[in-house]
């Protein structure tokens, strides 16, 4: 899999270097970092600027590309141990994906279930998540009406994200929780929603239709995080 862009390459090379197979650089850096990278005993590799471009598909690399292994998805199994899980359900852009996950990671959540959709693009969702992509354990789900079950027998409280619901600020929150967010368009489907325990919001003070999903996902797992 190749990941690129600075962020993402400091990241990975200070987090997770067993995960690097290759190096790829396509413009000159600082020595300093140039220095640590060869420390690491990786052979660098001298790439122009079409070659670069290539790789990244045509985004936006800055001159840094790592070749890295390939990201291995979580079990249900693990997952179901933790206390808080963020459910997203028919979320297709990568964008929001990946910034979800990087928010999720930094506020305390456990793990991400995907459901609703049949592939994601990891190269993308690394990216967008400036890498917390490899912190954060996620599980592929199809079924998500049936875990949402197997949640609620394990003791979890489940939370549908939804503009009818009841304001987050104004709810004591389980100490083992499941929050389920939609797509921006759609939101949740009303089967989804009939499986959740209860329905959240967040209480707009001007009137507006919505938040981004990504946002909307921030300050409801931060409203969350600590059960209160």
């Amino acid at each position: 899999m190749i990941v690129y862009g600075k962020q993402i390459f400091l990241y990975l090379l200070e987090k997770h270097p067993d995960m690097i197979e290759e190096v790829y650089l396509s413009k000159e850096i600082d020595k300093k970092l140039f220095h640590k990278v060869s420390a690491l005993d990786f052979e660098i590799k001298r790439v122009d600027k079409m070659k670069a471009q290539a790789m990244a598909r045509g985004g936006n690399h800055q001159g840094f590309l790592l070749k890295v292994k390939e990201y291995e998805f979580a079990s249900l199994k693990d997952i179901k141990k933790e206390d808080f899980i963020l459910i997203l359900w028919n979320i297709t852009d990568v964008g929001n994906i990946g910034a979800i996950v990087r928010t999720a990671y930094s506020l305390g959540v456990g793990g991400i279930v995907i459901s609703g959709i049949g592939s994601i693009n990891l190269e993308a969702v690394a990216r967008t998540s400036a890498g917390a992509l490899f912190d954060m354990p996620i599980v592929l789900q199809k079924d998500v009406l049936s875990f949402l079950n197997e949640l609620k027998q394990l003791g979890f409280t489940t939370y549908g994200a939804d503009m009818s619901g009841e304001d987050i600020r104004d709810i004591k929150v389980s100490s083992k929780k499941a929050l389920v967010l939609g797509s921006e368009g759609e939101g949740l489907s009303l089967k989804v929603l009939k499986s959740c325990d209860k329905k959240v919001k967040i209480e707009m003070q001007r009137e507006f239709d919505s938040l981004n999903v990504s946002v909307a996902s921030a300050i409801l797992c931060d409203r969350m995080k600590d059960g209160k």
